[in-house]
């Protein structure tokens, strides 16, 4: 899952402002779109070196992920001091090594009964469906209702980083968290990342003026992403039972 940190400051830049991008989403979706493009090559990638070499795989994984985490908080600063022409090929290697990162998960669907390509697919559309739904809903909030929202799903991100933490280090020791868990967990996650998408509807164009679309387009991608992820893992959570 993405870092709550640019949410927890987005969270305070929009409170009590207004309008300021009143274009800055329509600016930045070109380049969410891109960044899907790229994300989706690296799965391909990644899923490519670990079905042919997964010794090689695994520690590359590693590597992806911590250059993946660096290079968040570089293109952020980059493309929110307004240096756009830098922070496009950051961002551009951003999504190809979040790809890569994605590409061990993608591959327990493609092996996992019941979810498969078809699975994938609908992680993906279900993706875009809720940003379709989620654009007017985020759009026309209330100042009052819109930072009650915020706030609500603030504390739920932090509850669900939390949850992963723990199911991270649990894993280590060898104790893995049960199915249905796992299905309660994914479903939550679902839920939540859906209200952040109609957060980002409100937030963004309050937060970001219309020039500044490349760090608008980082918060929507992460909110793809961490979306789809959990779409994903509740697809194969379910049909992974007994």
């Amino acid at each position: 899952m993405s870092n709550t940190s640019n949410f927890r400051e987005a969270i305070r830049d929009a409170r009590g402002q207004s309008l300021i991008g009143r274009n800055v989403i329509a600016n930045a979706l070109p380049y969410v779109g891109g960044g899907l493009v790229l994300t989706a090559l690296g799965t391909y990638g990644g899923i490519r070196v670990l079905a042919a070499n997964p010794e090689l795989f695994f520690p590359t994984f590693w590597v992806a992920l911590i250059a993946e985490l660096v290079l968040f908080f570089v293109a952020r600063g980059v493309a929110e001091s307004g240096k756009n022409g830098i922070a496009l090929p950051l961002l551009a290697t951003y999504s190809l090594l979040s790809g890569y990162t994605l590409s061990g998960l993608v591959s327990l669907a493609l092996g996992t009964s019941g979810v498969g390509i078809g699975g994938i697919a609908i992680a993906a559309l279900g993706c875009g469906v809720t940003f379709i739904v989620a654009r007017p809903i985020g759009s026309n909030l209330s100042e009052q209702d819109g930072m009650a929202l915020t706030k609500t799903i603030q504390l739920g991100v932090i509850a669900l980083l939390v949850v992963l933490v723990g199911q991270l280090l649990f894993s280590v020791f060898g104790i893995y968290t049960p199915t249905w868990l796992e299905i309660a967990i994914s479903g939550f996650g679902v839920f939540l990342f859906a209200g952040v998408a109609v957060v980002d509807f409100y937030i963004l164009p309050r937060t970001y003026r219309d020039d500044q679309y490349l760090p608008a387009a980082l918060s929507m991608y992460l909110t793809y992403i961490n979306l789809f992820v959990f779409i994903l893992r509740l697809l194969i959570a379910i049909n992974s039972r007994d």
